[in-house]
């Protein structure tokens, strides 16, 4: 079996930057553990696996050590390798996956996707949550992440979190943030259940960040930075229900794989 894959750095315009996701191209579903296994060599945050079915794609995701319900970035990689290999004239991309149709359509020089929002509601933080991020928060919530609120920028940028305790919190990852100095806010995000000490770019916590930054600042669009090593940009916009996060891409890597 030859399988066609791309390396994409997704929430950029440069190479290096934003966040790399790997996505591969499927004539067939694979048995679920080659799926798994691929995405452990390949060993990024993401892999996503797109195969062309009726009018959408069917689109799963893998971290290196388990499948995943929701991904943005990889999303927004797989709709940029579709638009720029498979099909070229195609303005919109929509994507059959664990939660639900899933769009991704070009604007100017942006890819936007289109969303499930994931409301927080205030939660209490487990002694874990705090001890491993080492610093008291304005106010904690939870969706599917736990979402934790700074003051500022330099609190989110200068975190070091013990990733020992953040594995045992009860929840997929955690998200930081706080209003940004130079965008409406800034985050970053910690999944090392799943493999991801720190994910450089997160589309799916923006489906938490945006109602929240929305409902907080008083306004529908927002622009925001997550601010990992690699760093990355989001124009983000609350549509009641829905969100749309938006950004750039560009290709790294073209090959094959053979199994």
């Amino acid at each position: 079996m030859q399988i066609p894959i791309y390396q994409i750095d997704a929430f950029t315009d440069q190479l290096f930057k934003g966040n790399p996701a790997a996505v591969c191209l499927l004539e067939s579903w694979p048995e679920d553990h080659i799926l798994q296994s691929i995405a452990a060599e390949n060993n990024l945050s993401e892999t996503a696996f797109c195969l062309p079915e009726n009018k959408h794609f069917a689109l799963r995701w893998f971290t290196p050590q388990a499948e995943i319900d929701l991904c943005g970035h990889a999303t927004l990689a797989s709709a940029y390798v579709i638009m720029k290999y498979v099909d070229s004239s195609l303005k919109k991309v929509s994507f059959e996956t664990k939660s639900g149709i899933l769009s991704v359509e070009r604007e100017n020089d942006l890819l936007a996707m289109d969303f499930p929002a994931r409301p927080a509601s205030p939660s209490q933080a487990p002694p874990e949550l705090l001890k491993g991020l080492g610093m008291q928060p304005q106010e904690v919530f939870r969706s599917r992440d736990y979402l934790v609120v700074f003051d500022n920028e330099a609190i989110v940028r200068d975190l070091i979190p013990d990733m020992r305790l953040l594995e045992q919190v009860d929840c997929t990852g955690v998200i930081v943030t706080a209003p940004g100095d130079t965008t409406d806010f800034v985050s970053r995000f910690f999944a090392p259940k799943v493999g991801i000490p720190e994910d450089p770019v997160t589309g799916s916590s923006h489906c938490t960040l945006i109602p929240y930054w929305a409902e907080r600042l008083g306004k529908s669009r927002l622009t925001a930075a997550q601010l990992s090593e690699r760093g990355g940009a989001l124009v983000c916009e609350d549509r009641n229900g829905r969100v749309k996060i938006a950004g750039k891409a560009v290709a790294y890597l073209e090959g094959m794989i053979n199994i």
